[in-house]
């Protein structure tokens, strides 16, 4: 017999507030871990393993910033300018046949660590004692949208739970009020869009949420964030009567997990509503600690990044963007120079004041950021001042209390163009990311359609050389 209009939204509603309040017990202790698991999708749960690190800050540089013009100084390219030595002449997506071009930007040694840095990021450059650099990155495409799913969802295809989906799968969340995962870029999505913060198959209340933090309207950042009809008192009114019937329903029918992941997103978007306000309300920041980040949108967003670690948000995921392009740092291609002074001004100055930040507010041992791109750049030239994609070698770094700081590991040949020394496979930085915030990457699983899956599919192996 099929259920009538009222049988069906009454059917919908069981679960509403009592998710909302079981959440409420859970962090207040009063549920077992097993009970909050059970009650909650996003309660907070134990790691595998103790750990310092709470949370992940992503800085995302879709387009592939070149290495060799940034982190990883190779004085070789320069020796050997125009020549086509065999060790660089492997097939890239064009594969482009031209000679070494050397990095038109002066390196210059910073730090007690005296590591070599591009002078398009005169501000990272002052952190780099606090920074672990891992130079043997390597990915399996030279291509943009394969590649950054690769970096976001640990494969090709957007059939894969993101990293940060998986990161507040397995650890849940320490704020009721805002999401577990929160991605942000301005204007432009990254390529992939809504694959890269994705839950895929693990239950919706994993999923990321995606801000546009271009117009940094705190009670615009996300549509249909107020509700225009009703007021706070009247919208609680409702969630204790769902409260009610929720109570009254679960006497009679046993739970469905789908369901209730699906209600648990529902109370989540009744809390943000006051809460993302405050949240994103960056004008609540001191002049000074404005003035530290500066106003470019990506400071602006590096300011969020660290005003929603701290209100207990598990992952954010900053993507950069300019001028609307989805691929920034592809303007590589055909200007090196122009292109990547323009991304590193907008973007230097705010990463920098970040990590300052996240020490100087007690939030550096419990963070932990990572920088970089989906692959680097080749040191060959194409179109005479740009260079093509390289996915055989590329930097990635990370910074935190649970990494060693100015420390550099692996190494690409001496030209730069391939992973030569300890390399690193995507696959093994995600089982890295994870095992730093007390996870053990085989052991995080899901099951679905038959099998059990995990972020990095059958591969991948923590490099424990970095560990702090």
């Amino acid at each position: 017999m099929r259920p009538t209009r009222r049988q069906m939204l009454h059917q919908l509603g069981a679960g509403f507030g009592s998710l909302g309040l079981a959440n409420v017990l859970a962090n207040a202790g009063l549920l077992s871990h097993a009970q909050a698991e059970t009650a909650s999708p996003l309660a907070p749960k134990k790691p595998h393993f103790p750990s310092k690190v709470k949370h992940v800050i992503q800085l995302f540089m879709p387009g592939g910033p070149s290495h060799v013009d940034t982190f990883d100084h190779k004085p070789m390219i320069a020796k050997h300018a125009g020549e086509r030595p065999k060790i660089v002449d492997r097939r890239s997506l064009r594969n482009t046949k031209n000679g070494l071009m050397p990095s038109p930007f002066a390196f210059i040694r910073h730090g007690e660590c005296g590591k070599w840095v591009s002078e398009i990021f005169p501000n990272v450059a002052k952190c780099v004692d606090d920074i672990c650099f891992i130079h043997s990155m390597h990915t399996d495409i030279p291509e943009h949208a394969g590649a950054i799913l690769m970096m976001n969802a640990g494969h090709l295809q957007p059939t894969r739970p993101s990293l940060g989906s998986w990161l507040v799968y397995g650890l849940g969340t320490e704020n009721d009020n805002l999401p577990g995962f929160v991605a942000m870029s301005p204007r432009a999505q990254p390529r992939g869009k809504l694959a890269n913060w994705s839950n895929s198959f693990l239950p919706g209340a994993f999923a990321g949420t995606y801000v546009n933090v271009h117009e940094m309207k705190p009670d615009a950042v996300l549509s249909n964030l107020v509700n225009r009809d009703l007021g706070r008192t009247e919208q609680r009114r409702q969630v204790d009567l769902l409260t009610k019937l929720n109570r009254m329903q679960l006497e009679r029918l046993e739970q469905d997990q789908q369901l209730e992941a699906s209600i648990q997103t529902m109370e989540m978007a009744f809390r943000m509503q006051f809460a993302v306000p405050d949240a994103f309300d960056v004008s609540r920041e001191s002049q000074a600690t404005r003035e530290l980040y500066g106003d470019t949108e990506y400071a602006k967003g590096c300011l969020l990044a660290r005003r929603l670690i701290e209100r207990g948000v598990r992952m954010v995921q900053l993507s950069h963007s300019i001028d609307g392009y989805d691929i920034a740092w592809d303007t590589g291609h055909h200007d090196i120079k122009g292109g990547h002074t323009k991304l590193a001004q907008a973007c230097d100055q705010g990463i920098a004041a970040l990590l300052v930040d996240l020490k100087a507010r007690g939030l550096w041992d419990e963070t932990l950021v990572m920088w970089g791109g989906e692959f680097g750049r080749a040191p060959t030239s194409e179109q005479k001042n740009g260079r093509d994609h390289d996915h055989y070698g590329f930097t990635v770094w990370l910074a935190g209390g649970a990494v060693k700081g100015g420390f550099s590991y692996g190494a690409t040949d001496e030209f730069g163009l391939s992973a030569v020394e300890k390399r690193v496979h995507v696959h093994d930085l995600h089982a890295t990311v994870l095992h730093l915030l007390g996870l053990d990457h085989e052991q995080l699983t899901y099951r679905y359609s038959g099998r059990d899956y995990r972020l990095t599919d059958v591969h991948g192996r923590v490099v424990r050389d970095i560990l702090a």
